[in-house]
């Protein structure tokens, strides 16, 4: 049974920062590209950031360059999301997923789709 499991959300005040974890098991953790979700309230779930397998490839959203910061250890089964200068408009539940299909035009990692695993998300709340 695969699992991803989110943690380090919070409330912080703007301007501070946030380091989300999401740890796996039960899959074969370096075979899998990963990403990163949120979704703000009364929005739909949208792309943050992914990670290919081997750790060399990053993507991210637009928005997202210059703050968040993805990261994985593939020896701990473990992805990450550095979130630097938090902004109330930052405020959503952040989602890790995992997925065995490479990153290619039908398979794009920002697709929601594209991903065969998801973790329950972990809340994210910033304060102006």
């Amino acid at each position: 049974q695969v699992q991803l499991v989110e943690s380090g959300g919070g409330l912080v005040q703007a301007g501070g920062s946030l380091r989300l974890s999401c740890t796996a098991s039960g899959l074969s953790f370096g075979n899998n590209d990963l990403g990163w979700f949120r979704q703000a309230p009364g929005k739909e779930r949208s792309f943050v950031s992914a990670v290919q397998r081997s750790g060399d490839t990053i993507y991210a959203a637009e928005f997202s360059q210059g703050r968040f910061t993805i990261s994985r250890d593939n020896a701990k089964n473990t992805v990450n999301l550095q979130i630097d200068s938090l902004k109330p408009e930052d405020t959503a539940v952040y989602y890790c997923a995992a997925t065995r299909f490479t990153y290619r035009s039908a398979t794009p990692y920002f697709q929601q789709s594209t991903y065969e695993y998801w973790g329950q998300g972990t809340q994210v709340t910033v304060s102006s």
